[in-house]
């Protein structure tokens, strides 16, 4: 195995770094505590193909490998984790399942708006009573000549206040005592799509998370996703390339923090000498380099056992569970060594000790991803 990184990796990383200080850099605060969306930042990102990563290059996109694009996200997220969870989210969950399950003719209407970023891609599983339940979905589609009738609620859909293009799990009526579930491409302007208000949350504040509601929105059969594949199995399939992204997400949220945090230690004046040379500093900063990098072997590992098309379920969920903790006690141990600044809105670090948890929780809880782990090593075992 080959640990250092290449020409490409060191461009790809250099790149986007560069674009996410200049461009994110001065306005990440104020979009935080604003919770606003930059609309000027995601123009200057179009071109520049972030959101069609991995899209093939035949219908617009930059058809790049994982590792590149782990690493772009991580830039981005290093400086301002809600536009990376914007991007991932976009290209991992909202683009790549049509690219994998689409047919041709869905491939060539949906991936080139999509990879352009002239379409903003959500993905629509979670409700009331399914979340780690993915089974639970009750939103239904009813079966109308060449259409389906949707009607359900969908909530805290990333991406949701300001997508273009929705992926919608949901159950055909009367399929039987099983219901068979499907996935549904669905456009924003079709009638009966219902954007709610943007949420109010802790942290990733400047991705506008919100509800999602189908009242009798009409869909046609030729956007159905996978033909007669289960809306489950595609779902599924996508959340392991998404906890890839997600993984990638909380590595960025940890670097940003150890980084301000060996900055800050520089800096900062105690009895008379920089905090840096207290060993305790000098402790804390080594848990947290360590833990990083242990967490991006994770995510590379995964990242390269899907670009040579092998199983990566497992270590996909590896990388998401170790990660998002690394991200959370990263930014812990960043605000102690900021102090009582540490817990000031103006300092950085704050912000990614808010972003950090949400990372345990969506694309599967950490709950969720040690099933997953414990399934595939019961099954190696038997």
């Amino acid at each position: 195995m080959d640990f250092n990184p290449c020409m490409k990796h060191k461009m790809v990383r250099k790149t986007v770094r560069e674009f996410a200080e200049a461009e994110l850099g001065p306005i990440a605060n104020d979009i935080d505590r604003q919770a606003s969306f930059p609309w000027e930042v995601i123009e200057k990102m179009r071109p520049l193909n972030f959101f069609g990563l991995q899209i093939p290059k035949d219908y617009g996109g930059a058809e790049m490998d994982s590792i590149s694009y782990a690493i772009t996200i991580e830039e981005l997220s290093r400086v301002c984790a809600a536009i990376g969870l914007c991007v991932t989210v976009h290209n991992s969950v909202g683009a790549y399942p049509i690219q994998l399950f689409g047919t041709e003719a869905q491939k060539k209407r949906f991936l080139p708006p999509l990879a352009c970023g002239e379409r903003i891609g959500a993905f629509c599983l979670t409700e009331s009573n399914a979340g780690s339940d993915a089974g639970g979905v009750e939103t239904s589609a009813a079966p109308e000549g060449d259409d389906y009738i949707l009607n359900g609620t969908k909530i805290f859909v990333t991406n949701g206040g300001v997508c273009g293009i929705a992926l919608i799990f949901a159950n055909i009526e009367n399929s039987g005592p099983r219901p068979e579930s499907r996935v549904f491409i669905v456009e924003k302007e079709t009638p009966g799509f219902i954007v709610g208000e943007i949420e109010d949350l802790c942290g990733m504040r400047a991705n506008p998370v919100s509800s999602l509601f189908f009242e009798d929105c009409r869909v046609s059969s030729k956007n159905v996703l996978g033909g007669s594949i289960p809306g489950l199995r595609i779902g599924l399939t996508a959340l392991d390339t998404g906890r890839i992204g997600i993984a990638a997400q909380a590595l960025g949220i940890a670097q940003g923090a150890f980084d301000a945090s060996v900055r800050y230690s520089k800096e900062r004046q105690q009895f008379g000498k920089p905090i840096s040379s207290f060993q305790t500093i000098q402790n804390y900063l080594a848990e947290m380099a360590t833990q990083i990098d242990a967490g991006r072997l994770l995510l590379y590992r995964a990242c390269a056992l899907k670009d040579e098309e092998k199983p990566f379920s497992a270590e996909a969920a590896m990388a998401k569970l170790y990660c998002s903790r690394v991200a959370s006690e990263v930014t812990g141990l960043g605000v102690q060594i900021h102090g009582g600044y540490g817990y000031s809105k103006e300092y950085d670090v704050e912000r990614y000790f808010r972003d950090a948890k949400v990372t345990e929780i969506y694309e599967g809880t950490s709950e969720v991803q040690r099933m997953v782990i414990s399934r595939s090593i019961l099954t190696q075992l038997t």
